[in-house]
């Protein structure tokens, strides 16, 4: 059981989670809101972070490209991301959780195959996640709206770390 990893990624679940919970009930106009920096409207980038979830857990199968969410996606709505962003991100819990030895992951691309050690993409996982969560939370922050503190004290908090002894 890998439960250093696992919890990484119950991080990253519950950043994930504040973070759309914060969203949720934005404006059309401010999800489709483009702030000069951002890689993606704070809509795009929020399917892309749920998205690529599924894409990190397919690719720890050996697999890929079986309909999960990208940038291109069409809006699924927020009970559909909500219900992929809590479906992968369990998912992806569960997988490191598993993992007591790293073991290879082929995957084709242009008729070609490329391996990688599974953990990769969980450490990919945990950074993308940040690094997206990031993004939207700036490009909010350019509009005047706050969100939650994704910091890793909060997750502490929210966790029930730390109590004194």
């Amino acid at each position: 059981m890998n439960a250093p990893l696992a919890e990484m990624l119950r991080y990253n679940h519950w950043a994930t989670t504040r973070l759309l919970e914060d969203c949720r009930e934005l404006s059309d106009a401010t999800l489709d809101t483009r702030v000069s920096g951002a890689t993606g409207t704070v809509r795009e980038l929020l399917v892309h972070v749920v998205g690529a979830q599924q894409t990190f857990a397919l690719r720890t199968k050996c697999r890929q490209h079986e309909g999960e969410l990208n940038r291109a996606s069409a809006w699924p709505g927020w009970d559909a991301l909500i219900e992929a962003a809590q479906a992968s991100g369990e998912e992806l819990i569960e997988i490191a959780a598993a993992l007591n030895s790293d073991r290879d992951v082929t995957l084709p691309y242009v008729g070609k195959a490329f391996t990688f050690p599974a953990s990769f993409f969980l450490v990919h996982a945990i950074e993308h996640g940040t690094d997206h969560r990031a993004e939207v939370r700036m490009s909010l922050r350019a509009l005047g709206i706050e969100t939650s503190d994704l910091d890793g004290w909060e997750f502490g908090a929210a966790m029930g770390y730390g109590a004194e002894t």
